[in-house]
């Protein structure tokens, strides 16, 4: 008998910090957006890879929205998760803040939705396990997810 695998959202959650140093700067003495890209995908890279135990890769990025700047000498936490699986596919949501020293508040600056395929050895697209949904925010957020999914087919089928 063949026992589908299944995952909870907290297996597979990821979150790094990093210090924005002068050399991450844009000429406007902010985070280069670029730089902050860079380290989402990243995220969102290892929270696939941590959810399906196999490589993958980025299909797409939704809903990147810069809402803040993040400046030199500031602590930059980057927090990732499983929002949504489909078959080979699955959505992971990642949140950037800005944590301040004084009194260890984050604020966020960022927040995009990542889609990423996960791929066999062949670096075919392979079957990804369940998400177990174990908290309100999390049944919440996949409906969302499920909205976007649907968005997201729309804008393919219109040629976006």
């Amino acid at each position: 008998m063949y026992m589908t695998e299944e995952r909870r959202v907290s297996d597979s959650s990821v979150e790094i910090v990093h210090l924005i140093r002068p050399n991450h700067m844009n000429a406007a003495g902010r985070l280069f957006g670029g730089r902050l890209m860079e380290w989402l995908d990243e995220v969102a890279g290892m929270v696939a890879m941590r959810h399906t135990r196999s490589n993958v890769i980025t299909a797409s990025v939704d809903n990147l929205r810069f809402i803040h700047g993040a400046y030199n000498g500031e602590m930059v936490v980057i927090v990732g998760k499983v929002t949504y699986v489909g078959n080979t596919s699955l959505e992971v949501r990642v949140d950037t803040y800005v944590e301040h020293l004084e009194n260890g508040m984050r604020h966020p600056i960022n927040r995009a939705y990542f889609t990423m395929v996960a791929l066999d050895e062949n670096d075919k697209p392979k079957r990804v396990p369940r998400l177990i949904l174990e908290k309100e925010a999390e049944k919440a957020e996949w409906e969302a997810a499920e909205k976007r999914r649907e968005m997201r087919m729309l804008r393919r089928k219109e040629g976006f």
